[in-house]
């Protein structure tokens, strides 16, 4: 299948779920536009396949048969060269706004991914359209979830770059440096091994830092006796990766180690259950349990995991209010933690293709308790 074919189909599977829904939407066109930075539709990368540019102020425009129209300004030309035969590039506004005219004439109703659809494109594509705007975001967000081969195989590139990376945090780790030196050195590393930007900002917290989830780095530094956690990820051709590794700096403590132990456990059992079929509640029940029945229950304080995709965090979740069946071709994160304020806190958290009798694990740095000799 040809790349144009092959994203042609994800319009045609949009078209499909919308009408396949409950209340199921009848368009004859859907349009996905972007505003401008951060306000850009990721829905627009994943039908273009654009692996480089910002493209404010573009869109597409995409029809039941799977062909699509691009529009976009001077800017972003040279990065959407590749699709002549689908591209219109305007020079100014009133440009874009005859060429919209033509393209909706006719249109009985349009969809648009209405939660990343900016009021402005809103007023406007009632205007140059004159058809009703019906939001088809839950079809794209369903479809968006179930990823094709390209796009796991880009996750997969973005998974190995972040493993990779893993490997040498024991090297970056010294008595004395910072969380904020250590979370830029893992990114250099990244970014020496492809990747083109963080997927989001690198979490790196070291002793009783590590007790809080989303913790910024900040100036404590690394002393012997100390968690050492990093939560980082990686984008390879605009899909994310999402890890998680926790190490200890000198001789852990029994303590250290316990904590540790049963953080594997429940990432091990969590994993084992992400095939096709399965309760997304359930995993995250599973993970839950086997913390809670040790004396530190109550003290796994978030989700087992997130879908991933263009977004680091791409729709659904594996929570305790999860009520889907995993399917699969979804890639979710699985990432239990235990948090002991004062203490510090140990998250190990993998990226998992849901599979149709064993899930496929993309991230494959080394998960047993890594002591790093102190220096």
């Amino acid at each position: 299948m040809s790349d144009k074919a092959a994203y042609e189909s994800r319009g045609k599977r949009i078209f499909r779920k919308a009408r396949k829904l409950k209340g199921g939407a009848k368009v004859d066109a859907i349009v996905v536009a972007n505003g401008t930075m951060p306000i850009l539709d990721l829905t627009f990368f994943y039908l273009t396949g654009f692996e480089r540019g910002v493209f404010e102020r573009s869109g597409v425009i995409v029809f039941p048969s799977g062909r699509m129209k691009i529009f976009t300004g001077t800017l972003e030309e040279e990065s959407a060269s590749g699709r002549k035969s689908e591209l219109f590039v305007f020079h100014k506004n009133s440009e874009l706004e005859e060429w919209m005219e033509r393209c909706l004439a006719g249109a009985r109703a349009v969809g648009v991914n209405a939660p990343d659809l900016s009021h402005k494109w809103a007023t406007d594509l009632r205007k140059w359209g004159g058809a009703p705007l019906v939001d088809v975001s839950r079809a794209i967000h369903a479809v968006r979830g179930v990823k094709d081969e390209e796009e796991i195989r880009r996750i997969r590139k973005a998974a190995a770059i972040a493993s990779d990376a893993a490997a040498v945090i024991p090297e970056i780790l010294r008595t004395g440096i910072t969380e904020q030196e250590a979370a830029a050195k893992l990114e250099y590393e990244m970014s020496k091994r492809g990747s083109s930007s963080v997927s989001f900002s690198t979490i790196c917290g070291f002793g009783a830092s590590s007790s809080e989830p989303h913790y910024v780095p900040g100036k404590v530094k690394l002393r012997p006796g100390m968690y050492a956690l990093f939560d980082f990820g990686a984008t390879y051709a605009r899909y994310c990766s999402d890890i998680t590794r926790t190490f200890v700096y000198g001789k852990p403590s029994a303590k250290h180690r316990e904590v540790y132990d049963i953080v594997k456990r429940a990432n091990e059992a969590g994993i084992e259950l992400m095939v096709e079929g399965e309760s997304a509640r359930n995993v995250h029940e599973t993970c839950a349990e086997i913390i809670d029945r040790t004396k530190y229950k109550g003290r796994f304080i978030h989700s087992t995991g997130h879908s991933l995709g263009l977004a680091v965090h791409d729709g659904q979740g594996l929570s305790k209010v999860s009520d889907f069946t995993l399917q699969a071709g979804q890639v979710f994160t699985c990432e239990p933690g235990i948090y002991l304020p004062g203490f510090g806190g140990v998250r190990i958290e993998d990226d998992v293709v849901i599979g149709k009798r064993k899930p496929t694990v993309l991230t494959y740095a080394d998960k047993e308790l890594i002591s790093v000799r102190a220096s």
